[in-house]
């Protein structure tokens, strides 16, 4: 790779900032950006897309996303004999397969599942704005001509304490740490919107960084859209990476004398001259550790609304090596069709009750089954321990459980394509 999208990406920002400063700035750093970005012929990369944190910078006009990659997962299969029989069939991969296996960690409510979710294409995590959403790891498949990128959907790095504070599994607190072990690259997921947390990656993070120096990593920052002073993109970077990136030390440089001519060739030399190689030593001690010198590459997005998500799925195929498929190309996910279920059902819970009462509600399902016109018919009761929150749960005149229900069956529809039939009972733990 000739240049990193990830160092074009930080002196795009740089560049547009102080821009904005001096006066209006349109094309020359979009050249910039388009000239250092690594170049494949099945694949390519494109730095400042459609609605990108750089565009909006540049004043770029948003633009219809590609579908290159392709928007047509296979669905999930309602039966689970057949998702078995799909998980245990032997790959349909081609001759010269590739693979790439990767684990996306970050603080709760970072983004995760909404961004696994938008990698595959179609909506197998369950998603909330409540912390604590996934609970158990999960590995989403997405298949593209020879590669295969499988995602391990992972929770929240939490602490001990937290844990018990949620009632959490104690796989909450190991199944990150499980996932890295069996991962090729890992994605940092940080919230920019967030600016209690937007400064410093996590202890829980760094640890596990740390712990897996020699698993190459790239930081994502997510929430771009949220952010309305975009020149805090450029300090988050270089806090959050300690000014280094794939190797190489981020230097300011003097604007006056970079010159008001900001021609492509001049802008590529300047920006060249602006990286100083040095030898990245991961950090031993942790304690007053806000960043993390060993990214290899950052990238800018919005995964809520699937905002240069495909840029950052590009550049994860790029990296995927010669190896054997793990799943049949049928596959989109490893879970159940229940879990899947249970997870989106328990999303809306989380969604439209307050605080602790979500994390009481126990999930039982009474009926699965195939209906005579092919529709899948669902009932499943919801246990909670006390009459007030059963009263919460079905709302008056019975509309917060009825619009729960509506929209899991929405989403159940698409993840499956077909009709789908949900009906949800609450009742008070004897």
């Amino acid at each position: 790779m000739a240049a990193p999208v990830a160092a074009a990406a930080v002196r795009a920002v740089r560049w547009a900032v102080r821009a904005a400063s001096a006066g209006p700035l349109l094309l020359g750093p979009a050249r910039v950006v388009q000239s250092c970005a690594p170049r494949a012929a099945a694949l390519p990369a494109r730095w400042s897309g459609s609605s990108s944190a750089l565009g909006s910078i540049l004043g770029i006009p948003a633009e219809k996303p590609s579908d290159a990659l392709g928007q047509h997962p296979p669905p999930v299969a309602t039966n689970e004999k057949e998702q078995n029989r799909l998980l245990r069939d032997r790959p349909d991969q081609p001759q010269n397969p590739k693979v790439l296996r990767i684990a996306i960690i970050g603080a709760p409510n970072a983004g995760k599942s909404t961004l696994s979710n938008q990698l595959l294409g179609r909506k197998v995590f369950p998603v909330s704005k409540k912390v604590h959403t996934t609970r158990c790891k999960a590995r989403g498949v997405v298949t593209y001509e020879d590669t295969q990128l499988i995602i391990l959907d992972t929770p929240g790095l939490t602490s001990p304490f937290k844990a018990k504070r949620h009632k959490l599994d104690e796989a909450m607190l190991t199944d990150p740490w499980d996932s890295m072990k069996h991962a090729d690259l890992v994605l940092v997921l940080v919230d920019v919107s967030d600016h209690w947390t937007r400064n410093s990656l996590s202890k829980e993070v760094l640890k596990c960084l740390s712990e897996f120096r020699h698993i190459p990593s790239v930081l994502v920052l997510n929430k771009v859209d949220l952010l309305k002073k975009k020149h805090i993109l450029l300090e988050l970077v270089t806090e959050l990476t300690e000014g280094v990136v794939n190797g190489k030390k981020l230097e300011e440089t003097d604007p006056a004398q970079e010159g008001s001519s900001l021609d492509s060739s001049s802008n590529t030399r300047a920006s060249e001259s602006s990286l100083v190689t040095e030898e990245v030593q991961g950090p031993r001690d942790l304690k007053n550790k806000k960043g993390w010198p060993g990214f290899q590459e950052i990238f800018m997005l919005a995964a809520l609304h699937g905002e240069e998500v495909d840029t950052l799925k590009r550049y994860l195929l790029m990296q995927a090596k010669p190896g054997p498929w793990e799943f049949h190309s049928g596959v989109l996910t490893s879970q159940s069709p229940q879990e899947i279920c249970d997870n989106i059902i328990r999303e809306k819970i989380l969604e439209y009750l307050p605080l602790e009462v979500p994390y009481g509600v126990i999930q039982v399902t009474e009926m699965w089954e195939e209906g005579p016109s092919g529709e899948l018919l669902i009932v499943q009761n919801l246990v909670v321990p006390r009459k007030s929150h059963m009263m919460m749960l079905i709302g008056r005149e019975g509309k917060v459980i009825s619009r729960i229900a509506q929209e899991a069956g929405q989403d159940l529809m698409n993840v499956f394509l077909c009709d789908v039939r949900l009906k949800l009972k609450v009742e008070m733990k004897s």
